[in-house]
């Protein structure tokens, strides 16, 4: 009888996977296109969490709760939107975005360059009680939108930055770390109970240029003064007609009356959204023609080995750039970082890699949310650096410890032997703490690759090590004021990135490029026996997230050139 129930469970697990295979071949390998009609309206809902590119990873989906809302597909949708004469104008529905500020500012500059074309671009908005940086996206629109009953909260930018030191003193546990230097704050959740004076001095100025840019932006957008827009962000929460009356929006409608906008030649036009528009082939409206340029996307913590859902192996890295770079048909490359960094030697690889590939052809970095430390060094040696006025930079520094539980196993009654041949055998062992002697040699150890770090950004940058150092030692830097110390050339987002590595291969501005995107797509049998893994996220802060991911890697590579994660600043 048992037999009969372990054959028929195991019929059932062939059955199911059969059925997903030819489902995933039906529906997401095959992808066929809507049929849009010749008047309609790009519907496109902003909100949740924003990543910036969405693998097209079967499994991926699967585990995500479907293809998750990306940077990418937002951005390439408009693109084609301003080009397709079937699109007569875009819907930003936005609610709550899990994402920092320089998404928000790429779909907004995408936004104004579809506008360009002469269409429509509204944002509508249902109820938001903290919305600072969605409503700094909605500014890019012709008009914004409220439901009647709905409230806008724009309190500004502000939050709580969480320090776990006391805890960990509770339990026995002790974070052993050296870093380079006053400024490389990434480990001070956990050795400190609150803000160094360097910590608070740079996280504080990051706030604060984000938020004038932020002012400036909406008074300009809005047309009003910067101290009238200050005025209004103090008052802080919105009620519809008082929205209306505060000039932050422009009318209070439902959603029927907002689908009566889209009209053409007097008709009502088609809804279709981004999720269908993004099956459109970009050559049949004319765009994704002419010649190539690589974009490739690096995301996430950088570590050895094969890329992980949503983070960054160097060796995945490496082969993406070595295969471009060994293309004759591909005329330049665009390298898309979103990482806060992470393993020293894996960030060298793919840094080398970048070196080997500028002497063959153009090769340009576009910073998204964060690229810094490690991101920062796999992006240094690019001949054009192009950022978002709000990207997180810089953060030339490098870290090196370990957890130490030796406190905590001596309350639980856990003991251990020590077998050791060779003097700093158990140095890293989390049985006990660091001597002073070892952390003496493992400052020295630091402090060499931080030289390394310095001399390859003179290079890069065409600096002096000096004049890096003054700016290093650690310290994060928004866009803006990374431009103004030399770390970025330019200001702007992806479309800036790619004129630019256009303009290098000798490509006129106005001319047609295909983009060829790297992660490629990835079948359900890639993704199932593949090298890529599915992490599922956990409904806990994100600050807490982020301080539990870091901590679990901690002991996986012993040199760090890594940010701080979760600036609690939104």
């Amino acid at each position: 009888m048992k037999k009969g129930r372990y054959v028929l469970i195991l019929v059932l697990f062939f059955f199911v996977l059969i059925i997903a295979t030819v489902t995933s071949f039906l529906f997401f390998e095959i992808g066929r296109p809507p049929s849009i009609g010749a008047s309609s309206y790009l519907d496109i809902r902003l909100e949740g969490p924003l990543v910036e590119f969405a693998e097209t990873n079967f499994l991926a989906s699967l585990f995500a709760g479907g293809r998750p809302l990306s940077v990418h597909d937002v951005w390439n949708g408009l693109r084609m939107a301003a080009a397709d004469d079937r699109i007569a104008g875009v819907l930003l529905r936005l609610g709550p975005l899990a994402c920092d500020w320089a998404k928000c500012a790429e779909i907004r500059e995408a936004v104004l360059d579809f506008r360009k074309s002469g269409k429509k671009a509204y944002a509508a908005i249902e109820e938001a009680p903290e919305f600072d940086k969605e409503y700094y996206l909605a500014t890019s629109c012709d008009r914004i939108i409220l439901h009647p009953l709905g409230w806008l909260g724009i309190p500004g930018i502000g939050g709580y930055v969480p320090f776990f030191k006391k805890a960990m003193d509770k339990l026995g546990i002790e974070a052993e770390f050296e870093h380079v230097e006053e400024f490389k704050t990434a480990t001070n959740m956990f050795t400190e109970s609150g803000f160094t004076e360097a910590h608070r001095k740079m996280t504080e100025a990051i706030a604060g240029d984000r938020f004038a840019e932020y002012v400036r932006t909406v008074a300009e957008s809005r047309g009003k003064t910067e101290a009238e827009v200050r005025s209004l962000i103090d008052e802080a929460f919105f009620h519809g007609e008082g929205a209306v009356k505060a000039g932050l929006v422009d009318d209070l409608l439902y959603d029927d009356q907002i689908a009566a906008l889209f009209q053409k030649d007097g008709k009502k036009c088609d809804r279709v959204t981004l999720g269908e528009y993004s099956l459109i082939d970009p050559a049949s409206i004319g765009l994704g023609t002419g010649r190539r340029i690589a974009l490739l996307y690096g995301l996430g913590p950088i570590h050895g080995g094969e890329s992980l859902y949503q983070s960054m192996g160097a060796d995945t890295i490496v082969r993406w750039i070595r295969a471009a770079r060994e293309d004759r048909s591909i005329a330049a490359i665009v390298f898309r970082v979103d990482s806060p960094g992470g393993s020293a030697v894996a960030s060298d690889s793919i840094w080398r890699e970048v070196m080997l590939c500028r002497k063959v052809k153009p090769f340009v970095v576009s910073m998204s949310d964060v690229a810094g430390s490690g991101g920062y060094w796999i992006s240094m040696a690019a001949d054009k650096i192009v950022a978002q006025p709000q990207t997180l930079t810089g953060s030339i520094g490098v870290l090196a410890g370990k957890i130490s539980l030796e406190k905590l196993l001596e309350k639980v009654g856990v003991t251990a032997e020590t077998v050791r041949f060779g003097q700093r055998s158990t140095m890293f062992s989390p049985f006990k703490n660091l001597t002073p002697d070892e952390r003496k040699l493992l400052k020295k150890e630091i402090l060499w690759i931080y030289d390394r770090f310095l001399t390859k950004a003179a290079e890069g940058r065409k600096m002096s090590k000096e004049d890096v150092d003054k700016i290093g030692k650690g310290r994060v830097w928004t866009g803006a004021q990374a431009k103004a110390i030399r770390l970025v050339d330019e200001i702007g987002g992806l479309t800036k990135a790619v004129d630019v590595a256009k303009e290098l291969a000798g490509i006129r501005r106005d001319e047609n490029v295909r983009l060829v995107v790297w992660p490629k797509r990835t079948s359900f049998l890639g993704s199932l026996f593949g090298r890529r893994d599915v992490r599922l996220s956990a409904p806990l802060p994100r600050e807490i997230v982020n301080a539990l991911a870091w901590a679990d890697r901690l002991n996986e590579d012993r040199i760090w050139a890594i940010m701080p994660f979760g600036m609690g600043l939104d």
